[in-house]
């Protein structure tokens, strides 16, 4: 179970037009459908019964799920074409011989490392053989902690987890929080099944556990005792861990706690030895967020055999580094946590699996270089200035709201005009150049990245926070808003179609990348995010009757998604999915008032026989079009905060009186709610 190392809320965008020329179709000829196929469409379906279905089956039906995949839709498509545009530029560099440290090189001797499958495969398990023989002596609890911290620098986990980030009741300084961890599986659900499928899931897992050690040349005999010791030890963790609808609240996670207040808590966990060896100088205080699970983590070094412990310990440190080893290991890896778990079928070639590596290693060097050549200065002018009038929109918005009172009004309009934003890439770039990075040496650079990401980290402790940090590479295809910094921030990748088509009418634009825009707006006043101030401090500005009739909305719109089944007895959970749900929602209102304040004064003339406002919402459902595989819809439903693709587009708009009349739908019509919801 793996944890961001800053409460962020992400996948959703934002763009928005300013132009005040008209737009008629000769000014739209670079692009022959306007910014929208009407292949997509599906017109067997009326778009008041099943508007999803209407606006995109077409392009549902023509576009299955490629085996490499365990989902196919606008994300993956355009990450398709952006893994392409950086091989062709890590081509370039890894051709010619590269000043040591300098982007290129560090990039393309890290490219060169992961390609060379044939080196790789040679060396087999012998870069991890020390660790394992360290793991094999272990003989105190102590030197479990120690090895604990060693294997979390190199970028490996177990047990419990921590980061160094901001205080979310202090953002102006950083703060060590450690949080529940030492599962192999995506969630603790996985480990309590309630059906056949997540029966089948649990015994695949112990058969994985068990390939791993036979791998790593244990005997059959002791690979499955290995297996059902690591089991055991990962159930009695999930057992007391908090599930994924209490993660989201930020008021249950953050409890803050002395060292001395840690050994009374956790007393087995000697944690003046823990917090030396993880380099954590200077700490006097800690967030911790479960602090159940970490009484149960004590009480389970004393009980727990150091047998077992050590069987647990090697797993964990092959399963995470099993991608960089041998093919064995990787195809290991994949058959479970691909095929299994998300239902892929194959592997996606070589040269796709080493941008991955680059991505999540050197992703900011890589999205330097990627930002050279693939973004321009005029388009990061262009969206800010369009930032600029969506929050506007939200500022007229929240005025007009009949339920806040005017004290909460004047709290919420100062946080707004707090929101800083980030387009494109970052002002600072880091300086990755002293990391030691060899051509022929592929899990030795993943370490050195590791390694050097986690100094950068601990060292943070003491100093100001970087307020021009990023969380994303300029390279993904996505976008966030960070409660603790205020602030929306949008990757130079995602400034494309179909989020942003330059060729297309406003309608589309403000339908796509402006709803998702307005997206990521409105996550800072949803129910976690509106618990933050506009300093982003962890802090109540609100009324108690505000916030009761704020409640009384929400509880809504999580009753409504309940009720959405993707699979068979299977169904959204509207809590687990409520922050987004809600971004959904005032997204798409901010983004169509914004429409209409453009289209004043710009011609009306119909595009392909559809007005403006329906060409908004066909914008809307084709940056969410998808096909996913059940295993991963499965998953998806399990552990993911973000709706399935139909449920994004259908949910928020059968409670929308706009599209009602865009389409003119009646009160009959299954796309319209007789309780509709309106928040924001």
């Amino acid at each position: 179970m793996k944890k961001q190392p800053s409460f962020f809320l992400c996948l959703a965008l934002f763009l928005l037009f300013s132009c005040q020329t008209k737009t008629t179709k000769t000014e739209l000829v670079k692009d022959p459908d306007y910014g929208f196929s009407l292949s997509n469409l599906d017109t067997s379906v009326s778009p008041c019964t099943n508007f999803y279905q209407y606006a995109v089956g077409g392009w549902l039906k023509q576009n299955p799920v490629p085996a490499s995949e365990s989902k196919w839709g606008s994300f993956s498509i355009l990450n398709n074409e952006n893994l392409t545009k950086l091989k062709l530029i890590l081509e370039e560099t890894s051709a010619k011989q590269q000043k040591k440290g300098s982007d290129e090189q560090l990039v393309g001797d890290m490219y060169k490392s992961a390609i060379d499958s044939n080196f790789v495969n040679e060396l087999g398990i012998s870069p991890l053989e020390n660790y394992i023989r360290k793991i094999e002596a272990l003989s105190t609890t102590d030197e479990i902690l120690l090895i604990l911290a060693e294997m979390r620098k190199l970028g490996s986990g177990f047990l419990f987890g921590y980061y160094v980030g901001q205080d979310e009741k202090n953002s102006e300084k950083y703060i060590t929080t450690i949080y529940q961890g030492g599962l192999g599986l995506p969630d603790r659900e996985f480990y309590f099944p309630q059906d056949e499928r997540g029966n089948t899931i649990l015994t695949e897992y112990k058969s994985h556990i068990k390939q791993l050690f036979l791998l790593i040349g244990k005997p059959d005999t002791e690979a499955e005792k290995s297996a059902k010791f690591v089991q055991e030890i990962e159930i009695q963790l999930a057992q007391q861990s908090m599930d994924r609808v209490a993660l989201r609240d930020p008021e249950k996670t953050y409890n803050l706690q002395t060292i001395k207040e840690l050994n009374q808590l956790a007393p087995n966990i000697n944690w003046n030895i823990f917090i030396e060896s993880a380099g954590l100088k200077g700490v006097s205080e800690v967030v911790v967020g479960q602090p159940q699970f970490l009484v149960n983590v004590s009480k389970m070094l004393k009980a727990v055999s150091i047998e077992k412990w050590k069987a647990y310990i090697t797993f964990h440190l092959v399963n995470d580094f099993s991608p960089y080893l041998s093919l064995p290991f990787e195809k290991a890896h994949f058959n479970f946590y691909d095929k299994t778990l998300s239902g892929k079928k194959e592997m996606k070639p070589r040269w796709k699996r080493s941008l991955e590596i680059i991505n999540s290693t050197l992703g900011e060097t890589m999205g330097k270089l990627y930002v050279q050549k693939h973004f321009s200065e005029s388009s990061k002018k262009r969206i800010a200035e369009m930032v600029e009038n969506l929050r506007e929109i939200y500022k007229e918005r929240i005025l007009q709201l009949d339920w806040m009172s005017d004290s909460t009004k004047q709290q919420a309009l100062a946080k707004l005009e707090k929101f800083n934003k980030k387009i494109g890439y970052p002002d600072t770039w880091k300086d990755y150049s002293n990391i030691e990075i060899s051509n022929n040496t592929l899990l030795q650079n993943v370490m050195n990245c590791r390694q050097w990401q986690y100094q950068e980290m601990v060292t943070r402790i003491g100093k100001p926070v970087d307020k021009n940090e990023w969380l994303m590479n300029p390279q993904t295809i996505n976008a966030y808003y960070s409660p603790n910094m205020n602030e929306i921030v949008f990757p130079a990748a995602i400034l494309q179609p179909p989020f942003f088509n330059p060729d297309a009418d406003d309608a589309i634009n403000y339908g796509g990348i402006g709803a998702v825009i307005g997206h990521e707006f409105t996550h800072g006043f949803d129910d976690q995010g509106a618990k933050f101030d506009g300093n982003g401090n962890m802090h109540n500005w609100w009324s108690d009757a505000d916030k009761t009739k704020f409640k009384e909305r929400t509880e809504v719109l999580v009753k409504q998604f309940n009720e959405y089944q993707p699979l068979e007895n299977v169904f959204v959970n509207g809590e687990l999915t409520l922050g987004e749900n809600m971004a959904d929602l005032g997204g798409l209102l901010l983004a169509y008032y914004a429409l209409e304040k453009s289209m004043k004064t710009k011609n009306h003339t119909k595009i392909n026989d559809f007005t403006y406002q329906q060409r908004f919402f066909l914008g809307w459902a084709q940056v969410w079009h998808a096909n996913i595989k059940d295993e991963a819809m499965g998953q998806m439903v399990k552990t993911d905060s973000h709706s399935p693709s139909e449920y994004r587009v259908n949910g928020p708009l059968s409670n929308l009186p706009e599209f009602i009349n865009a389409w003119g739908c009646n009160e009959n019509n299954a796309m319209v709610r007789k309780e509709k919801v309106k928040i924001w």
